[in-house]
């Protein structure tokens, strides 16, 4: 099954042409995920949709330029400290989307830049397919929310796998890659596959030759040495 997150820096507008002009029709084995709670303003800076009159709007502009009926997943955006989730209420959002769920616009709802507890406080009023924060090899906040999620089979996609603005770099990483003969992202993105059966990634890319790169890690087999080192980085 392929995947694709319509969210990037320039906003789902001009994502979503993209991807229709280039998809459409969709094939059977697509699935679609979108965000909603959250819009960038002329500068690329976030600004809150948070409502839930907003995030139906989202829902439905997704809808209009993907030329979709329905969307396979839809995320809920919860804008706590933009990168860093923050505990509060999200049950007006939730029973929202609940709401566009049953009315045939959406398949699944994911949260994104969520806390374990907003996990547990969004599955009390509809199921959730997946959630979507920030972890890497160095980022590590979220190991026990991972675990969590495994349990309930509930999907978890990193975002930033690579670092985002702070890209990865450690000279044991480096040291691994050389010893498998992978680039040092390769290996930590099959680091990320390694570290949970739930793990779902989505690198970006701005290159044929880098998202091969990154399909490439896929295949790359880390040993129990390598694990141990990797995962001490983030202690490092």
């Amino acid at each position: 099954m392929n995947h694709i997150d319509t969210s990037d820096f320039y906003g789902p507008h001009v994502t979503n042409k993209i991807i229709r002009e280039a998809l459409h029709p969709y094939p059977s084995d697509l699935t679609i995920v979108t965000k909603v709670g959250a819009v960038r303003d002329d500068k690329g800076a976030w600004l809150p949709a948070f409502e839930p009159d907003e995030l139906r709007r989202g829902v439905e502009d997704n809808l209009c330029h993907l030329g979709l009926d329905a969307i396979d997943v839809v995320n809920l955006r919860i804008v706590g400290d933009i990168h860093k989730p923050a505990e509060g209420s999200i049950e007006p959002q939730m029973e929202a989307l609940a709401r566009l769920q049953d009315a045939g616009k959406l398949r699944h709802i994911g949260l994104s830049n969520a806390t374990s507890k907003q996990v547990r406080d969004a599955r009390s009023i509809a199921p959730i397919v997946c959630v979507q924060n920030h972890y890497n090899l160095v980022s590590r906040a979220d190991d026990a929310l991972i675990d969590e999620l495994a349990e309930e089979n509930i999907a978890f996609v990193p975002f930033f796998p690579l670092g985002g603005f702070s890209p990865i770099q450690s000279d044991k990483l480096t040291q691994v890659a050389a010893r498998l003969d992978a680039t040092p992202m390769q290996v930590a993105l099959a680091w990320l596959l390694h570290r949970a059966p739930n793990v779902l990634l989505i690198p970006g890319t701005s290159s044929i030759a880098h998202l091969r790169e990154n399909l490439q890690a896929a295949e790359l087999k880390l040993d129990a040495d390598a694990l141990r080192e990797l995962g001490a980085i983030a202690t490092q």
